[in-house]
């Protein structure tokens, strides 16, 4: 069983979570909604967390195919439901961009299997109602 702690660190809504190896992320509502913009919104932990198990995968992929990845960003964008509480994710749009000795074919399969099939966090947004499209983009790594 998993076990997180949050503590209540900052203003009204500004907390601490940390699991049981004490890796901690600060949460906190904007200032606009009475937080003190101490920390990620939940929400956005939620597109954040997409994108640290799609970046697994997909490394991951690419490792088993002797693929050299010098550099890999991704740019995640989402959009939510409007006027309804609770709001969820209804579109969520992911840019992968990879660098190095990648074959621009297997970055492309190992972004459509990590979205599509490996990474429970896309699947657990689809089941909410979410749309999830992707591009990716391979460059060479450029000479420095």
């Amino acid at each position: 069983m998993i076990r997180i702690t949050l503590e209540r660190t900052s203003g009204d809504y500004g907390f601490e979570a940390k699991d049981a190896a004490g890796h901690a992320v600060l949460t906190d509502s904007s200032s606009e909604n009475g937080g003190g913009d101490a920390g990620v919104r939940p929400m956005q932990l939620l597109l954040m967390a997409m994108g640290g198990c799609s970046g697994i995968d997909i490394v991951s992929i690419l490792k088993k195919q002797r693929q050299q990845i010098d550099a890999f960003t991704m740019h995640i964008s989402g959009e939510r439901e409007a006027g309804v509480e609770p709001s969820l994710w209804k579109k969520v749009h992911v840019v992968f961009e990879i660098k190095g000795d990648v074959d621009a074919g297997k970055a492309e399969r190992a972004c459509q299997l990590s979205i599509d099939k490996y990474c429970s966090v896309a699947e657990t947004l689809r089941r909410a109602g979410a749309t999830i499209t992707w591009e990716v983009n391979v460059a060479p790594l450029a000479a420095v």
